[in-house]
């Protein structure tokens, strides 16, 4: 895929969730070139986090990724191709 490719992950259980999750992401880890974890930390460790990662592959690839994500429980994904003019 041309441009920027990011792809967003919703983890609505990280503590249930996260080794499927990392799972995942170390099989189809050729394809990632960033990773950026958010979740709320203020006076507590919250459950639900955010996943953004910049993608590097074909649309096969990035398709699979996605396939394998939204395969697991409480995971949602959504993906953003931004192209400069």
């Amino acid at each position: 895929m041309n441009g920027y490719v990011i792809l967003g992950v919703i983890i609505s259980q990280r503590s249930k969730e996260a080794t499927d999750v990392q799972q995942v992401l170390t099989d189809h880890g050729c394809i990632i070139s960033m990773r950026l974890g958010l979740h709320e930390t203020k006076g507590v460790c919250a459950e639900d986090a955010l996943l953004l990662l910049k993608l590097d592959g074909t649309k096969e690839e990035i398709q699979a990724l996605e396939e394998a994500l939204n395969a697991i429980d409480g995971v949602k994904t959504k993906l953003m191709v931004l192209e400069s003019d």
